[in-house]
């Protein structure tokens, strides 16, 4: 591989993309809502990169992307990620994301714990919200305390954790909706 290379591809959820290096790949885009939208975020973040026909690893990683969003049992911890000038706590968190098994969730804090930094529940939430790697790094089976499982991070597109779980076939999370939660704190109407 030479240079940063992209490329757009379909899976079951939209149009995709993966941007890569010569260490590995260093960013996965899922879909905007429209396609242009998400070329136009892979342009952003990688303006060095150039679209181009995927080598043989990055395709096998495209083909393991796109039948993991088919619903389909994928190993994606052998891909070679370029973690170049991510930070090391963030490298630890993405690498212990990689050992949750599909179909299973584990909360903020129970990362913080095994990573040896119970104390660090805000930094594991930081780490993830800025995960690059989306699918291969799968930072939706890391959810809130309270298991909310809404919007990822900014290279999650426009699609939500409980999405992505519900095609790993994870039981449904005790996640609340806005409605839930608002309805927690309204103050009780008045009787007639």
């Amino acid at each position: 591989m030479a240079g940063r290379g992209y490329s757009i591809f379909d899976t079951a959820i939209g149009r995709c993309g993966i941007a890569w290096g010569e260490l590995g790949i260093v960013g996965v885009q899922l879909p905007e809502p429209r396609e242009i939208e998400t070329r136009k975020r892979l342009f952003q973040i990688y303006p060095d990169a150039r679209e181009m026909r995927p080598p043989d690893e990055i395709g096998a990683a495209i083909e393991g992307i796109a039948a993991t969003l088919r619903g389909g049992d994928s190993d994606l911890t052998g891909v070679a990620l370029d973690m170049t000038g991510i930070p090391a706590f963030n490298q630890r968190v993405y690498e212990f994301a990689r050992t949750i098994p599909r179909g299973e969730t584990r909360s903020y804090a129970e990362a913080a714990s095994a990573l040896r930094a119970s104390g660090a529940t805000y930094s594991v939430a930081q780490a993830f919200s800025r995960n690059p790697f989306m699918i291969i790094v799968p930072c939706h089976r890391v959810l809130e305390a309270g298991h909310y499982a809404d919007r990822i991070s900014p290279h999650g597109g426009s699609v939500s954790r409980r999405r992505l779980l519900s095609i790993e076939g994870a039981p449904p999370s005790a996640s609340k909706t806005l409605f839930d939660a608002l309805l927690s704190v309204a103050p009780p109407r008045p009787s007639p």
